[in-house]
């Protein structure tokens, strides 16, 4: 399985022969050094180059290209080398781009001789830089690892090369610019692609192009003129129309010439229709970055394209997260090592040669830091102005209770892909909150926890008011499951045995939108839980059976959610059971539970009840760091959907859900 790095992550490799594949989408240079144990290039001989493509145990291409096979043998490295770095430049030479900022983020990836992944890392948050260490591969311990560098130079190799300890720098990127350009002369452009023989629908009957435009003269015409190597047409900036790319196809628009958009659809298949095509960010100006749009992620629905382009920004958010603390962990890491250098050696370890060496370490350490936080912040700003779009494009199941979109809420047709349960937020990043979308319908119950007394801002709530709270977020989210389900489509049950909840489930009682008013003492715990638990095993018998329709008549088959508080009051042993049956069986059925309760009340249980908590998604009432990612690690703040105080939105809305029950059941 292939390890996705983030910038200073590593991992162990299992293998000795190596291959290390780059892919940048625009040709770059690719250069294999050789360090020591402290990083250090020792000489030219230790570095492979398009000028010397080979030394023990390396070989790298002999020219820039947009993508790269290095091979590593890693046994052939002498016991003096214990870093192999893959370095990454832009060519000085061609008219290319100038700054990775201009072009896609590189990929790179380890893999065996066979192909097969073992690490890959795509080196975000690049800008000015023109040189880049991408990875290096290192011995620790008599053990190979790779680590995700992403440190990037805008000086070029001549920087990188010196920041590595090479004496002759300088006159080694020079000598790799020659060979590169040598390189170049000789290159031939790539033809264009051209289609498989069984796709010609997707060849539309359009006349031919000029040249200006780029397109595909007819066969044994003069062809195109040919763009230069930066994808800039070679009549220059005056020209019109669209720009070929280096190495693409050129073809122009065919929208242009035929005066209106080519429907590439089979004439054989109308049942389906493409789907709509995503919004456009109008066009940035130069040196500022591209406008936000709501909704321009992939997708066949408005819906769709806005819960992607929600977990994209939850993705962006964790991975340049992730990218600061890294950076933030190499500058404290590098200072420790600088500092311990210099009190290692006695003669420098007191006076002011000595203090010297301190003062320089920390500022270096602070540099870093402080570039690291300008990165996090202008990735930070993009993020925030993209929120700011479509945070009010959200429909009502991914809308915050005091989005307008609730106030022209309608009970709809159709069951939405998603509902939001609350808000995310890293400590970095205190300026954005990333709604928390779940998929329905539900794979797994939640609970509520009531016991946590403490919150991440350091206040305090009595257990109380916790449970009071805990049973408003609750209703909360019973609400918005009503409301975004069509109407017969949801039911709530309440268990509450001690009504000791009968304040904050006023919402739900008062408008009329419990299947019945909530079930009280141990009898009525019995009677609702002995319901459920008969449904799910009715549906049970009758999809294994292969007989769905086969239901008794009358049979309720919406979805149902068990409302169960002040857990375990009133509950036996066979409740007990009963309930991990239906956390256990009943999403599958369309039954889910939502608990209400403290874990350390419930200790009493032993470990009769650890399989119950481990099955449910765990929220808080408060907002709590205890949620974490399975892709990179971080502790996430959740923060709870409440609905603002005195607002009557939850009112209107399960208003509008009851009388659509109503209207329904006639």
């Amino acid at each position: 399985m292939t390890a996705e790095l983030v910038r200073g992550q590593n991992h162990p490799l299992s293998q000795s022969r190596l291959e290390i594949r780059i892919s940048a989408g625009t040709p770059v240079v690719a250069v294999a050094a050789l360090g020591d144990e402290n990083g250090r290039i020792h000489g030219v001989e230790w570095v492979a180059h398009p000028g010397a493509p080979t030394q023990p145990g390396l070989e790298v291409s002999r020219q820039a290209a947009a993508d790269h096979r290095l091979a590593v043998d890693l046994d052939a490295m002498t016991d003096a080398v214990h870093r192999v770095s893959a370095l990454l430049a832009l060519p000085t030479s061609g008219g290319g781009p100038v700054r990775f900022g201009a072009v896609a983020a590189p990929f790179v990836a380890v893999t065996g001789l066979d192909g097969s992944e073992i690490a890959s890392y795509t080196i975000t948050g690049l800008e000015a830089e023109s040189a880049v260490v991408a990875l290096e591969l290192y011995r620790r311990q008599g053990a190979w690892k790779v680590r995700a560098v992403g440190q990037g130079y805008a000086g070029g190799l001549a920087d990188l090369l010196t920041d590595q300890g090479l004496p002759e720098a300088v006159q080694l990127a020079g000598t790799i610019n020659e060979a590169v350009a040598r390189g170049l002369a000789r290159s031939v452009q790539a033809p264009p692609p051209r289609p498989a023989d069984g796709d010609r629908s997707r060849q539309p009957a359009a006349p031919a192009v000029g040249p200006d435009q780029g397109g595909t003269a007819p066969q044994g015409a003069p062809g195109p003129v040919p763009p230069s190597y930066g994808g800039q047409p070679a009549g220059g900036p005056g020209q019109t129309g669209p720009q070929p790319s280096y190495g693409g196809t050129g073809a122009a628009d065919p929208s242009a010439t035929t005066g209106g958009p080519i429907d590439y659809s089979h004439p054989g298949r109308r049942n389906s229709a493409p789907p709509p095509p995503p919004p456009t960010a109008p066009p940035a100006q130069p040196g500022q970055p591209a406008q936000p749009v709501a909704g321009d992620a992939t997708g066949w629905s408005m819906e769709e394209r806005l819960y992607n382009q929600v977990w994209g920004m939850f993705e962006d958010l964790a991975r340049t997260t992730a990218a600061y603390r890294s950076a933030v962990d190499f500058a404290e890491s590098r200072m420790d090592k600088e500092l311990e250098q210099a009190l290692s050696d006695p003669r420098s370890r007191i006076g002011g040669q000595g203090d010297a060496a301190r003062e320089a370490a920390r500022a270096r350490h602070a540099h870093l830091v402080d570039q690291a936080r300008e990165v996090l912040d202008r990735d930070l700003a993009q993020l925030v102005a993209e929120a700011d779009v479509v945070e009010p494009a959200l429909p009502p199941a991914f809308a915050r209770w005091d989005s307008p979109a609730w106030h022209a809420y309608r009970v709809p047709m159709e069951i939405p892909m998603a509902l939001r349960l609350g808000d995310l937020r890293l400590p970095e990043a205190d300026r954005i909150s990333i709604p928390m979308l779940l998929r329905l319908p539900l794979e797994r119950g939640l609970w509520i926890d009531s016991g946590r007394a403490d919150s991440v801002d350091g206040s305090f709530t009595d257990s109380h008011d916790m449970r009071r709270l805990a049973m408003e977020t609750a209703v909360a989210h019973a609400a918005r499951l009503l409301a975004v389900y069509p109407a017969g489509e949801f039911t709530v049950h309440v268990v509450d045995p001690a009504g000791s909840g009968a304040q904050p489930l006023a919402p739900l009682t008062r408008t009329g939108v419990l299947a019945a008013p909530p079930a009280q003492g141990a009898a009525g715990v019995t009677e609702v839980l002995g319901r459920l638990t008969q449904r799910v095993d009715l549906v049970q018998m009758a999809l294994r059976g292969g007989a769905p329709d086969a239901l008794p008549p009358g049979f309720d088959t919406s979805q149902q959610l068990l409302i169960v508080n002040d857990f375990p009051h009133g509950f036996d042993d066979r409740a007990v059971n009963q309930l991990r049956y239906l956390a256990d069986e009943g999403p599958s059925v369309g039954v889910h539970l939502m608990m209400v309760a403290d874990r350390e009340e419930s200790a009493g249980y032993g470990p009769l009840l650890d399989p119950l908590w481990r099955s449910l998604l765990r929220l808080t009432p408060v907002p709590d760091d205890h949620l974490a990612d399975p892709w990179v690690g971080h502790a996430w703040t959740y923060e709870p959907p409440l609905v603002p105080p005195g607002s009557q939105v939850l009112h209107q809305v399960l208003t509008q859900v009851a009388a659509a029950r109503r209207s329904w059941d006639r």
